[in-house]
């Protein structure tokens, strides 16, 4: 005796060896002996084993699905009724075990109810089934026409209007993006690599800037409608004249200095801080919008500013023009000491906005102690001289220290240039040390007034931002608040609003213990932290785009440490794999292999030691690797 059973999830057949009242022993016809339950035997047969499945389902193959469906009626049923009405009596043990097959097969048509027992589907429920089913047909067509599309470099149709969603953030349920993987996987490339080479990216550039403007400025970076507070007419004019000192490129002008000689026979020093928070109305249209940028975002040929245009403009210290500011007055004895420091909400007229490449010829460390010729000579002479003496105070001063190198990212029509200068210079002390000395004072004013402010500290060697005025040991100073930059930082304008509530003798803006200005400050920190690590990420991008517009092939590099390197004359550290072991600060040569903007890889091989490591004593310290910051003179002293 055979049997004809079900068995995971399809037939099988066998010949009983012994049976029990459960279960029995059967043999298959290749030999094979095992156990069965009794209740998954659906029909006994006598006869041979050979051949009997393969000729059930030859005869299953005959059947017509939707014959069956037609032909079973409403109610549950048995696959051996079914099979006895379908051939007109009784039928062959093969044709039932047929039968079974084709249920068994189409379990949209034809339900399960229990051993051998079957119900056929609602109609309705069969015709969406059966409409789901052309649909995933369908889908896999075009799923498969899409994944050749992408394999041979083509862009399909569907894509066009869900690009940006797939560059950034992919719906992995759409069929779009399952191509998309599986065209990735076939070629053994990443999505994106597989995008742009379909043409989806046609700058890099654009790209990754994309994912910046995606997260942080997912509306656009236009401001919505706003109307600048008119600023008071009264304010003294102040009988000194400004100037400036910048880059070339820097059009939101924040600060300027003045050099007034005094009839005691000592030096009037001012600190003159554009006032915008006269023109910005707390918590109206313009400040909501400057508390949700928070700064401006800095990249090589391009930023975002945190004011708009025509709010920078009445308030920027351009020269030839006077603009209200908030100054500070030191009085510099003959000595360089400080007697007295008074501070004001003023005019100021500012006669002269220097730039850093056109100063640097007529002051610099050679000038110093000869007339250059330069008009403001003797006033810059000074200001290095009161810059040294601001330095020693804080207990920096350090004339062997190593200064780490800027690097400054010109470009124009896609051409980019990389510029480097020794920081430290005497342009670049003066006005650091003068800025430390102005967010110091400052910092020092709201706190005696009990009135809050935004500061930066660092004890323990951690950096942090605090509404406390407390020490910042890296600069050596007692209390630092950010106050100078406020056309550029929402924290300075926040602290500048404070401040003139204390010149001007009114209830300040942000109260004490209030959570405004504390979440502006956890705002802030988070934001400008993501701001700086874009800007990094695009000048790696602009670094490795100089290498391919140079089609530099070879390049010197410095062990920093390990296999880690820093490329000569750019901001730019990468691994190479190749590298033996090396001591830091040997400078070696490297075969550039591959430079990839898109994910921002860089591939080079050693080839030889150019120069052995200098001294221990001469290595520069490792905390003043390259690393170029959105930062004003300011806070580059505080990276330093």
């Amino acid at each position: 005796m055979n049997v004809f059973y079900e068995e995971d999830g399809g037939f099988k057949v066998a010949s009983i060896m012994s049976e029990a009242d459960s279960s029995m022993q059967v043999e298959a016809s290749s030999g094979k002996r095992s156990k069965i339950k009794t209740a998954n035997v659906l029909m006994r047969f006598d006869g041979s084993l050979s051949g009997f499945l393969e000729a059930a389902q030859a005869e299953a193959d005959t059947l017509d699905t939707d014959f069956l469906w037609e032909c079973c009626g409403e109610a549950e049923f048995s696959f051996e009724a079914l099979a006895e009405e379908y051939y007109g009596g009784k039928p062959s043990r093969q044709q039932a075990a047929a039968i079974a097959i084709k249920l068994h097969g189409a379990p949209m048509y034809f339900y399960r109810k229990g051993k051998g027992q079957y119900k056929a589907a609602p109609e309705d429920t069969l015709k969406a089934a059966l409409a789901g089913m052309e649909k995933k047909r369908k889908q896999a067509e075009l799923m498969a026409q899409m994944v050749t599309q992408l394999k041979a470099a083509t862009l399909p149709d569907s894509f066009a209007g869900k690009l940006d969603q797939l560059l950034y953030a992919p719906d992995k349920n759409s069929l779009e993006w399952k191509a998309l993987d599986q065209a990735a996987a076939e070629l053994k490339k990443l999505p994106i690599q597989v995008l742009h080479d379909v043409g989806a990216i046609p700058s890099v550039h654009d790209y990754h800037l994309g994912a910046f403007l995606r997260e942080y400025f997912a509306h656009g970076t236009e401001f919505p409608p706003f109307s600048l507070a008119e600023s008071p007419h009264d304010l003294p004019l102040s009988d000194v004249q400004a100037f400036s000192i910048d880059d070339s490129t820097t059009t939101e002008i924040d600060d300027a200095l003045s050099v007034t000689r005094l009839a005691n026979g000592n030096t009037q020093v001012g600190i003159h801080i554009a006032a915008p928070s006269l023109g910005v109305a707390p918590r109206e249209a313009l400040d909501n919008e400057v508390m949700k940028r928070l700064s401006t975002v800095y990249m090589p040929g391009h930023k975002i500013t945190m004011l708009p245009e025509v709010a920078i403009r009445p308030f920027s210290l351009d020269a030839g023009e006077t603009k209200p500011a908030l100054s500070l007055y030191l009085e510099v004895a003959p000595d360089f000491s400080i007697v007295h420091h008074q501070s004001r909400l003023e005019r100021v007229q500012i006669a002269d906005n220097l730039r850093h490449d056109t100063l640097e010829p007529y002051f610099n460390e050679t000038t110093l102690e000869q007339d250059s010729g330069h008009p403001l000579w003797s006033s810059l002479v000074f200001l290095f001289r009161l810059a040294e003496s601001l330095e020693k105070a804080r207990g920096k001063y350090d004339p062997t220290r190593p200064q780490p190198v800027d690097f400054n990212f010109y470009v124009t029509d896609g051409i980019v240039s990389i510029i480097n200068r020794q920081r430290g210079s005497p342009m670049d002390k003066l006005v650091a040390e003068l800025m430390i000395a102005a967010n110091s004072q400052w910092g020092l004013l709201l706190a005696e007034h009990g009135v809050p402010g935004i500061y930066r500290a660092q004890n323990g060697g951690k950096v942090y931002m605090t509404t406390k005025a407390e020490s910042h040991q890296g600069l050596g100073v007692a209390q630092y608040a950010w106050c100078t930059s406020p056309l550029r930082r929402a924290v300075d304008l926040i602290n500048q609003r404070q401040l003139i509530s204390v010149l001007t003798l009114q209830d300040p803006v942000y109260a004490a213990n209030g959570d405004e200005i504390v979440g502006h400050m956890r705002n802030f920190d988070q934001t400008y932290n993501a701001y700086n690590e874009f800007q990094t990420r695009m000048e790696r991008y602009w670094c490795l785009q100089y290498l391919i517009q140079e089609n530099i092939t070879e390049i010197d590099a410095t062990v920093w440490r390990e296999n880690l390197v820093r490329l000569e004359n750019l901001p730019y550290m990468t691994k190479v794999h190749s590298l033996p072991a090396t001591k830091p600060g040997t400078k070696v040569r490297l075969a550039v292999q591959k430079v990839d903007t898109l994910l921002m890889e860089l591939e080079s091989k050693f080839l030889q030691v150019v120069e052995e490591a200098m001294s221990a004593e001469a290595m520069p310290e490792e905390n003043n690797a390259p690393v170029e910051t959105a930062s004003h003179s300011d806070e580059q002293a505080e990276s330093a």
